[in-house]
């Protein structure tokens, strides 16, 4: 794309289901992934991707059961973090960086921590430690959704009671981090954010005090901290040929040895405790 700031709309077949993203910046240029709150979608990333999309190739996606993206009924974070990782081997992207919200921050951990040789670097936007809390039962908004609230009460039911291994895994992620919290006004208990980071090896966390929505409310706040956490980009084998290629519905997609083993058995049965 000769206009680095414009936007296309894309699709990919990921492990039997269509993943919906957005992608913009300059072809072959190093990957930059981005992964939403729960609620939200790839357009909720449309303030800030622009800065990023500069020099860096930029893939906002909608997780399964958000917006473009197949509903299927089952819906828990380890099927979206398969999703992501049949992402990037459909795509050909080996080694990505991750900026993750929220709920996605959640997903990008367990993503880092299953396969840390995919992810360089990880951003993680007021996202807690996955201990358990106090269980709430969501009230549905009004009108017509743009994701599937079966999608929100299953993923809830797991942040409220998490399994025990997500926060022991944390330590298995390599990657260097930046965890920025949104201070006293965001809704997650501040301390839950700074043990997320206590918990990664290679983790610092900044403050930036505007609440939860960090990105939306203080989008340059934003974005300042994090493109020098993730450095200049180099021009590198990040972004595999392959890349340029459309993928075909139905294509058989290739898993890297690294996260291969053991993803089927997880998938069939996160189907069936959510079936």
């Amino acid at each position: 794309m000769d206009d680095h700031s414009s936007v296309e709309q894309a699709s990919v077949e990921a492990g039997g289901i269509r993943l919906a993203y957005r992608v913009s910046g300059p072809p072959g240029a190093p990957p930059l992934v981005l992964l939403h709150a729960l609620g939200e979608g790839a357009a909720d990333w449309g303030g800030v991707a622009p800065a990023f999309a500069r020099d860096r190739r930029v893939y906002a996606l909608d997780l399964r059961g958000h917006g473009r993206s197949d509903w299927p009924g089952a819906y828990s974070l380890p099927l979206m973090r398969d999703d992501v990782l049949g992402f990037l081997d459909a795509l050909g992207l080996e080694r990505v960086d991750v900026v993750a919200h929220s709920m996605g921050g959640l997903v990008a951990c367990l993503l880092a921590a299953k396969c840390p040789a995919r992810v360089r670097r990880l951003v993680l936007e007021d996202v807690a430690a996955p201990l358990p809390r106090e269980r709430s039962v969501p009230v549905r908004p009004e009108g017509e959704l743009a994701f599937d609230w079966d999608m929100a009460l299953a993923v809830r039911r797991r942040i409220d009671e998490p399994d025990p291994r997500w926060l022991a895994d944390l330590g298995r992620i390599s990657a260097r981090t930046l965890v920025l919290g949104g201070g006293p006004r965001s809704h997650l208990p501040q301390e839950r954010v700074a043990e997320l980071a206590r918990r990664i090896p290679d983790a610092r966390c900044v403050t930036i005090p505007v609440g939860h929505l960090i990105h939306a409310a203080a989008p340059e706040q934003f974005t300042a901290p994090v493109r020098e956490f993730l450095g200049d980009p180099v021009p590198s084998a990040l972004a595999a040929p392959l890349e340029q290629q459309t993928p075909q519905r139905g294509a058989p997609v290739q898993h890297g040895p690294s996260c291969a083993d053991g993803r089927d058995e997880a998938r069939a049965a996160e189907r069936g405790r959510v079936g």
